[in-house]
């Protein structure tokens, strides 16, 4: 499908007038966004523990997380955040989109809103 980035404005969920704005590229293949853990930790985003993930490969690999309210325009909303270590691909993940009502369309690779179902 090819690969866009998006400008995104992370903040701590705690103290929202803290907050950096970051490009990241969208990858719809992963489930979560990663974000150096040097930017959150300036952010003042806490860890709430550590998660073992597996990767692509098969690797697995553990890292903090944390929870962030992420920016994006007029969309909004909060999503898990992973603390990148050094060597780790920054990324936005697919629960951030979700969180943030958005959805990347194939044809054009944009973001795009998505019809929300309460079903």
């Amino acid at each position: 499908m090819g690969s866009i980035s998006v400008e995104v404005y992370i903040h701590n969920p705690e103290k929202p007038v803290q907050c950096c704005e970051v490009t990241l590229p969208v990858d719809t293949g992963a489930m979560y966004t990663i974000v150096p853990s040097k930017i959150l930790d300036d952010l003042g985003i806490k860890s709430l523990g550590r998660r073992r993930f597996t990767l692509a490969d098969g690797r697995k690999i553990d890292r903090h997380i944390g929870g962030a309210l992420y920016k994006l325009g007029e969309y909004s909303g909060h999503a898990l955040v992973i603390f990148g270590e050094q060597g780790d691909h920054s990324m936005l993940g697919v629960t951030t989109l979700e969180a943030l009502e958005l959805q990347v369309d194939p044809v054009t690779k944009q973001l795009k809103p998505v019809e929300l179902l309460l079903l």
